[in-house]
């Protein structure tokens, strides 16, 4: 059974692929199942915003999906923006220039990497919902330092390690990243589900 990314964000979907890569099933994008889904996230935390749109692309397609919410907390920014961090930056592509804005001359740069992973599985009357998080710790650089990754990646330093996740290789990245310890953290459960059967 295939194995559907609800997101269409296509760095979410390159690094899902790449996590996801153990499972060795398919794992398929709305786009080649012939969904069209845009579903809001008005929620307050990342748990419900992730449950939501795992729901909907299962409903949609018949097929466990993965959806994720996630985001970066500023201790200098009453550890915000959070939930709002995709939306917080205002154009897409100026998360880091936000960022290093908004904190021009601060000096508490502490910063945490949150997310929230919702695997649901088709069933009636409702697909069933299953909650993995992950957390990566660090702080914020004073300038933008790396080209890989997306969003906040090139000024979020790695705690202890002195780079930013867009300094860091593919695998390295995907060891320590919050979306890598989430979907870590899953991984049996979806080998159960997708196949161990």
């Amino acid at each position: 059974m295939p194995l559907l990314l609800a997101t269409t964000n296509p760095g979410k979907q390159r690094e899902f692929r790449r996590l996801l890569s153990p499972l060795r099933t398919r794992v398929v994008t709305s786009d080649e199942v012939g969904i069209a889904l845009d579903v809001d996230e008005p929620h307050d935390t990342y748990a419900e915003n992730a449950v939501a749109k795992a729901i909907a692309f299962a409903r949609a397609s018949g097929l466990v999906s993965v959806a994720d919410d996630s985001g970066i907390e500023v201790a200098a920014l009453d550890w915000g923006p959070g939930v709002r961090s995709a939306r917080w930056a205002g154009d897409k592509g100026r998360e880091a220039d936000r960022m290093l804005e908004a904190l021009a001359g601060v000096g508490d740069r502490r910063a945490r990497m949150i997310c929230a992973l919702a695997v649901a599985i088709p069933g009636a009357p409702e697909p069933a919902v299953e909650l993995f998080t992950g957390v990566m710790e660090g702080t914020i650089a004073s300038e933008r330092r790396g080209s890989g990754g997306f969003g906040y990646d090139p000024v979020f330093l790695v705690a202890g390690r002195g780079v930013t996740t867009a300094q860091l290789p593919e695998g390295e990245k995907d060891r320590v990243s919050h979306r890598g310890r989430a979907v870590a953290a899953a991984l049996p459960r979806l080998h159960e589900l997708l196949v161990a059967r």
